[in-house]
């Protein structure tokens, strides 16, 4: 079946009391048990599982292919989730290019987790193979990266993970499982924020993990989410699984947007670079082209003249709206290093842009002008 069947189908049998189309939102925070405390509905109590978020987990496993998945208040409680199951002095190897708080979650809580973790150039499968260790137990990819869009081979780097039996995540967020399926190309944990293009309407928080097997890892990782309470509330659930509905389409059209952004820019002079795998001049073009079905409405420019260039830029365009986050129908245009704040490891003229779904001429029209 195809892709943009299952977004439409998946979980959405229904109601079985009404027969309404649209999935119930179930708010109750508990839930009629037996005498002894028998689960004879299926859930007791909301922070443990609520019928709202089982069946947008049934739909992120379908439409991810994965035997099981989780959905959770936030991207980042999804990822701490997985890091904390594990064991003490584990090792980690994660990327240079993360997305920021994961990196500030390293540097903030691995010691307290007695955590280890080595940080390399994961599009280079060479420096990866290098940093493996008998006690690493998770290699994190994320790609396309935030902000600088860096490709890395997934398959490649699951085949150097079997070797050492570790686990491979791949945050997904950007190339959603539309244009990207990390659980085939060997990987074992896909996570996603949910909170972009799965919600699709910049007005919901949450995040997701879809694990290849349904096993003693998975189940530990939903202990994690039962104990410390990082579980989706109903209403979150219940929107980005309306999201869903509509991804497949909405990520095609971000993309061709992007693509058109993309190549529109790659010849203003005042633009030093653009960062877009969909680019033959982009360094991970190859890899990207092999494993994505296109490239998705992401990308990052460096403007000539450095920071107060670049933030002048910024501060010029009219319909782009300076604001974080991205995956949203409206386009975004963001100085990264300025909103990750100190320690920041992006460059200083880097401009990152979520892509929308506006007319591609007229925000092709906005940035031109804002670069002049």
């Amino acid at each position: 079946m195809h892709l943009e069947t299952i977004a439409v189908h998946a979980a959405a049998e229904p109601d079985g009391v009404t027969g309404s189309v649209a999935p119930p939102i179930h708010l109750s925070t508990t839930f009629e048990h037996g005498p002894a405390s028998e689960h004879i509905h299926g859930y007791s109590y909301i922070r443990e599982a609520n019928p709202t978020q089982t069946r947008l987990e049934t739909a992120l496993a379908q439409l991810e292919g994965g035997e099981a998945a989780l959905a959770f208040a936030s991207g980042m409680g999804a990822g701490s989730a997985v890091l904390q199951t594990l064991a003490p002095g584990s090792h980690v190897i994660m990327p240079d290019d993360v997305y920021v708080d994961f990196r500030n979650l390293a540097k903030e809580f691995f010691f307290k987790w007695q955590l280890e973790h080595t940080v390399v150039d994961t599009s280079q499968i060479d420096q990866v193979r290098a940093a493996r260790r008998t006690s690493t137990q998770l290699i994190w990819l994320e790609t396309p990266s935030n902000p600088l869009m860096k490709v890395t081979d997934i398959a490649a780097v699951a085949e150097l993970a079997r070797e050492i039996r570790a686990k491979v995540l791949v945050d997904n967020t950007f190339a959603t499982p539309i244009l990207q399926r990390p659980l085939e190309l060997g990987a074992d944990i896909v996570l996603h924020s949910t909170t972009k293009y799965f919600g699709g309407h910049s007005d919901v928080q949450g995040g997701a993990l879809i694990f290849a097997k349904k096993d003693e890892h998975s189940a530990s990782v939903d202990n994690n989410r039962r104990l410390l309470g990082a579980a989706a509330s109903p209403f979150n659930s219940w929107l980005v699984l309306r999201g869903m509905r509509s991804l497949a389409c909405r990520i095609r059209a971000h993309s061709a947007n992007a693509m058109a952004v993309a190549r529109a820019l790659s010849t203003n002079p005042a633009v030093e670079a653009v960062h877009y795998p969909g680019l033959p001049s982009h360094g991970g073009h190859d890899v990207a082209t092999k494993q994505m079905s296109d490239f998705g409405g992401m990308l990052s420019i460096r403007i000539k003249g450095g920071r107060e260039r670049a933030i002048q830029v910024a501060s010029r365009v009219k319909l782009f709206m300076n604001a974080t986050s991205l995956g949203g129908v409206e386009s975004l245009i963001e100085h990264r290093a300025s909103s990750e704040g100190k320690g920041s490891k992006t460059p200083e003229n880097l401009l990152r842009l979520s892509i929308g779904l506006e007319h591609p001429e007229d925000l092709i029209e906005d940035l031109q002008q804002a670069v002049a």
